[in-house]
């Protein structure tokens, strides 16, 4: 295989540092380590925003070495009518029919740099590839458009409304090809668009460093006597945590059973009165202690149905942790199915049943946490993705 792919270009609206957390963010930067650890030059375009809500400028503008990754951090455009994106999205998000005139404003009041594509156009030349992702911010949509020949783009894509409109299926056909997470997502994309350049798209993923925990650490640091489920990542809606939070309620109520609720991550959650001593709320924590807290529970819960990949779902496998998800996310139905490590759920009666059964056999949980994490060093070991990786770039 010719090695064409000498200097690297990733394009983020966030990058992943410190308090700055997400998933597609965590992958790309990853992605990025690896290919720079090869011996390659990576460049990692990116704004100065953290917060994925407010979007506002709170790194400074310019270029830091993090990683061995030369990171270019560049402001947000602040000329954005919010009213309008949001007026346009609210009829998206309720799968009404827009014009393409109308989905070209909600894209150019979505999040922007034009400094930052001002700068790819400038040097795009210098790149032998350019990666960017995830599809759903203006930037991205644009900055797709500037060297299309030379894009693969990483969608983190999900079956949702955004990703029926024609601006989108226009993005994904013009670029040289796209790095998928996992093969539901590219059967999404495979029915959702023409995909003429199918023949250099891929299923790539992202890959897990092992770690090891001590049983029983993380329990008895919190003075925790109860089991109990964990959730992390960020909690809102979309990632379907008020849903957890109304199913452990439910499941107290109904079974007289005390099963507490470990959150970690960030956002804000809606805790109601007869939970307050329910669910232990610890925000962020190291990767350590993450990591601690998934091995002392009875299941990782996992009740989005918008996902591409699932980065926590796979920690909750090393850890040797079985997990809950929601059925309608087909790709954590998918890993579940492949690593015998985990149960899908549709509504409460399901997700009754099923941990109810996880409470009440720790021999099938110890069972299918081993399962999960033997999934996770076969098909997810680093040097696995690192073999998709490079042939994904050199197509």
């Amino acid at each position: 295989m010719t090695d064409r792919s000498r200097h690297v270009a990733f394009v983020c609206p966030r990058f992943a540092e410190g308090p700055t957390v997400g998933g597609a963010e965590t992958l790309l930067k990853n992605l990025a380590r690896r290919i720079a650890l090869s011996g390659r030059k990576v460049t990692f375009l990116t704004t100065c925003a953290r917060n994925h809500f407010t979007w506002e400028n709170e790194l400074p503008a310019g270029s830091r070495t993090i990683d061995d990754i030369d990171v270019h951090f560049f402001p947000v455009d602040p000329e954005r009518n919010v009213t309008e994106f949001l007026n346009i999205q609210s009829l998206i998000s309720a799968n009404c029919r827009v014009s393409v005139a109308d989905e070209l404003i909600w894209l150019q009041n979505s999040v922007n740099s034009g400094s930052l594509c001002d700068y790819l156009k400038e040097n795009g030349n210098t790149y032998d590839r350019i990666v960017m992702g995830p599809y759903l911010f203006g930037l991205i949509y644009f900055a797709s458009q500037i060297y299309p020949e030379k894009t693969l783009l990483v969608p983190c894509l999900h079956d949702e409304s955004f990703a029926y409109l024609k601006s989108i299926g226009n993005m994904f056909n013009n670029v040289r090809g796209c790095m998928f997470n996992s093969v539901p997502e590219k059967e999404l994309a495979s029915r959702l668009y023409v995909m003429e350049k199918s023949s250099v798209s891929s299923v790539v993923g992202m890959g897990m460093d092992d770690f090891a925990t001590t049983p029983g650490i993380f329990k008895s640091a919190h003075d925790i006597r109860s089991q109990y489920l964990i959730y992390s990542g960020r909690r809102e809606p979309l990632k379907g945590t008020p849903l957890l939070i109304d199913y452990l309620n439910a499941f107290r109520s109904r079974t007289n059973r005390d099963v507490k609720l470990v959150l970690t991550g960030t956002g804000h959650a809606e805790i109601p009165e007869e939970l307050t001593n329910s669910i232990i709320d610890l925000g962020f924590l190291s990767e350590k202690d993450k990591h601690a807290a998934m091995a002392d529970a009875v299941a990782f819960c996992h009740p989005s149905v918008n996902e591409s990949f699932g980065i926590v779902l796979m920690e909750s496998f090393l850890a040797g942790t079985p997990v809950l998800v929601h059925s309608k996310s087909a790709v954590l139905k998918y890993h579940c199915k492949q690593s015998n490590a985990g149960f899908w759920f549709n509504s409460y009666p399901e997700f009754e049943e099923e941990l109810q059964l996880l409470l009440n056999n720790q021999k099938l949980r110890n069972a299918m946490g081993n399962a999960g994490r033997q999934y996770v060093l076969k098909e997810h070991s680093w040097h696995h993705i690192d073999e998709k990786l490079f042939v994904a770039l050199e197509k």
